[in-house]
């Protein structure tokens, strides 16, 4: 392909495989799995796009008098693509390593926003326009399919080749995560979003508040959320790359929900923890999600949001908010709770103090 039609076709694939990945993040529905299939396939296509770059710029690199400063960003930016899809595959097919407190999983992510970012930033200053010449004819027309059904390909050769080989990769879910403790009540992995180190709540003094778009707001004591006895079988899928499947035991939200007179405009219910994290989801799907006290047959452990978190199948694990002391209907959706999964940790209870 034509040098422009090559770096601009980077870009594209770049994009497709950062969108794809940030999606990837917050879909947890098995019927979304083609979300993860695209972020492969961008990532495949991006490694051929830049295969054909680097043997085009070869002849430069191989002679030291020929560097510039260009030079030395464009090696860096080739190290930076290779780290990030490196560190996918490596991921996907078994391996892990933790650096500076970071998995393989989430350098993955972050190397994804540095490139990103880097080629973004170059093709805005640097990027030429394609002309007509770089796209028409049938050699051009070959070529670039050639290295996107090369990327479409790739994916399904690197599945067929993990179960083949055996490969760990292979027994992991759509999501890319891992199976961790399973019906074991606390014993699969603790982990937030943010760094959120609330103190252990004492039950005795501890209220669950519903309020918001209802007419009577009302208060529940911890012995009534367990005596409900609801119980729920769903998987936590946590975007740290770990899944785990429990059988969890509190109330249903539509038990609570029926206990008060709805507003005419109630749409959704905000699920709110004493650090100030909090997430909301749709009326509908809030009732059928649980205020789980229990995983297995034991009460949750702080790390897992004792005395109350709530379980909502097929959502990411970062939006079973932990340590819940309300429950808030609203009219209308609360952009505020994105926000707040970033500064919880900020807060003096999310802080601990």
């Amino acid at each position: 392909m034509s040098p422009r039609l090559t770096d601009w076709s980077i870009a594209l694939a770049t994009v497709i495989a950062f969108m794809t990945g940030v999606v990837s993040l917050i879909t947890g529905h098995p019927q979304e799995w083609l979300i993860f299939v695209l972020h492969a396939i961008g990532g495949f296509w991006l490694l051929l796009l830049m295969w054909g770059k680097v043997r085009r710029v070869w002849p430069r690199l191989v002679h030291l008098l020929r560097w510039d400063r260009r030079t030395i960003f464009g090696l860096l930016a080739l190290l930076l693509v290779m780290l990030a899809f490196g560190s996918g595959i490596w991921w996907v097919t078994g391996g892990d390593v933790s650096v500076g407190g970071f998995n393989l999983l989430n350098w993955h992510i972050l190397l994804g926003f540095v490139v990103t970012t880097a080629i973004i930033f170059h093709t805005f200053v640097r990027a030429k326009r394609l002309r007509t010449r770089d796209i028409v004819g049938r050699r051009r027309a070959v070529h670039f399919s050639a290295l996107l059904i090369g990327g479409v390909a790739l994916w399904p050769g690197e599945q067929f080749t993990e179960r083949i080989l055996n490969l760990p990769g292979a027994k992991q879910r759509f999501t890319g995560s891992r199976e961790v403790g399973s019906y074991s009540g606390n014993a699969f992995p603790t982990s937030s979003w943010v760094a959120d180190q609330p103190r252990p709540i004492d039950v005795q003094t501890w209220r669950l508040t519903l309020a918001g778009a209802v007419t009577i707001p009302r208060e529940f004591f911890y012995h009534e959320l367990v005596s409900a006895g609801d119980e729920l079988e769903a998987t936590l899928d946590c975007t740290s790359g770990f899944y785990s499947t429990q059988r969890w035991r509190g109330t249903r939200v539509g038990r609570l929900l029926d206990q008060v007179e709805l507003g005419r405009d109630a749409r959704y219910v905000s699920f709110v923890s004493m650090t100030s994290y909090r997430w909301s989801l749709p009326l509908e799907e809030a009732r059928h999600a649980l205020l789980a006290t229990h995983s297995g047959q034991e009460s949750l452990s702080h790390g897992h949001g004792f005395p109350l978190r709530l379980v909502t199948p097929d959502r990411r694990g970062f939006e079973w908010v932990k340590w819940i002391t309300r429950v808030e209907v609203l009219t209308e959706p609360e952009l505020g709770q994105v926000v707040s999964i970033f500064t919880s940790s900020f807060t003096n209870n999310g802080r601990g103090d």
